[in-house]
């Protein structure tokens, strides 16, 4: 086949040799992301040189990525990629608690927690108890749910990011769900942050002129049998950067108030200091098909 000045007769060997795919999902994909890539490069005029720093910077980013710091995630968030992944297979069902993006700081094992232990393992920050119940999107409470936690301290950081400075496991719990589905565990309240920048991905922000700040937050991710898990956010209600989150991940649904609280019996109960902020935040899932 021979090649016209816009190269169209290379897309269309490449398109022919992807219709052998025996995975017909996996020939689709492909098949969309070469014309797209293609596409991309005939209508930009994409430039040698240009390509070239295209790929010494996804060398880069793959070069970044360590055990503990996922710079490919980061850099698909911050093109809002992410973002729009989880809004496309976000459909939850009506009452179902949206989801959000999973972030580059999850760890596969979050150390396992009682209810109501304190996973503020520094004690910095303003004190905070976290409330709520998991249930099924029918108000069924799922007995047994697993409520995996994670966050930032009170300075902005994960305990990732600061090997001999913050124990391993600050911020994080495993938690299961009581009998009537709820859960609570203690902790500081957040702070707004900066993503990573000493990367390529900060590269990349400094090259569009973009802060890298998140609104002050902590994840979930939520489970339980027969039911579809959500990966999602709460967000400190008036908390910086709310309308101008780096990865673009704010949902109205998942800004809560974590209320200052004056109960010297609801303290000694959750045995926190009073006064303290009290943030409550029901899971609710969707039952599976």
């Amino acid at each position: 086949m021979t090649t016209d000045a816009t190269g169209a007769g290379i897309t269309e060997q490449v398109l022919a040799g992807l219709r052998g795919t025996a995975d017909p999902r996996l020939g689709e994909v492909l098949t969309g992301l070469v014309r797209h890539l293609h596409d991309f490069a005939r209508e930009t005029r994409l430039t040698q040189e240009e390509w070239q720093r295209a790929i010494a910077f996804l060398t880069a980013t793959g070069r970044a990525c360590t055990d503990t710091r996922q710079e490919f995630i980061l850099l698909s968030d911050v093109l809002g990629l992410s973002m729009l992944v989880e809004t496309l297979n976000g459909d939850r069902g009506a009452g179902a608690t949206e989801s959000t993006v999973l972030g580059p700081f999850h760890l596969t094992e979050s150390p396992v927690r009682a209810l109501g232990d304190d996973i503020d393992l520094v004690g910095g920050g303003e004190r905070c108890v976290v409330s709520g119940r998991v249930r099924s999107a029918d108000g069924t409470p799922l007995h047994g749910a697993v409520v995996d936690v994670w966050q930032a301290d009170d300075k902005g950081y994960y305990d990732v990011q600061q090997p001999g400075v913050q124990p391993a496991g600050n911020g994080r719990g495993l938690f299961t769900a009581d009998a009537e589905g709820r859960f609570w565990f203690r902790t500081c309240v957040p702070a707004a942050y900066p993503i990573p920048t000493d990367g390529p991905v900060g590269e990349l922000l400094r090259a569009t002129g973009r802060h890298p700040y998140r609104p002050p937050h902590i994840h979930f991710i939520a489970g339980a049998e027969g039911h579809t898990p959500v990966t999602t956010h709460i967000f400190v209600a008036g908390g910086d950067y709310l309308d101008s989150d780096a990865v673009f991940a704010v949902k109205q649904s998942l800004v809560h108030d974590f209320t200052e609280t004056d109960d010297p019996s609801l303290a000694r109960e959750f045995g926190v200091p009073n006064p303290f902020r009290h943030a409550r935040f029901d899971l609710v899932l969707e039952r599976t098909a």
